[in-house]
């Protein structure tokens, strides 16, 4: 963007021994702007795949004692939850196995009643 303003203000306002000048500073900022913008835009790994998952809070979706089903970032997967959980519970996951997503109970979450 600072480029193409030095562009235009060279053409249309600026006598010649500014005008290089002031192209010169324009490039250097831009250049400098872009550089930031890729540190920015690299400052933290990326996080994909099913491993992204671990330590993430989900809401069980079909009960699991101890097999179910738990929805976890917009997705349904098959869990697994030894301690088992009502379909409801708030739970973390732990593990991936195949995948099947291995679930606890979150500790902190408030007891639901489970429905007879």
């Amino acid at each position: 963007m600072l480029l193409v303003v030095a562009l235009l203000l060279t053409v249309f306002v600026l006598d010649e021994p500014w005008s290089w000048g002031v192209v010169v500073v324009g490039g250097v900022l831009e250049a400098v702007e872009s550089w930031l913008y890729i540190r920015w835009s690299q400052r933290r790994r990326p996080q994909v795949g099913v491993e992204a998952l671990i330590g993430k809070r989900a809401v069980v979706a079909a009960e699991c004692r101890p097999h179910g089903q738990v929805r976890v970032a917009g997705e349904l997967w098959q869990a697994r939850c030894e301690t088992g959980a009502a379909a409801g519970d708030e739970v973390v996951v732990r593990a991936v196995d195949g995948l099947s997503l291995v679930v606890e109970p979150a500790l902190d979450s408030p007891p639901w009643p489970s429905a007879p």
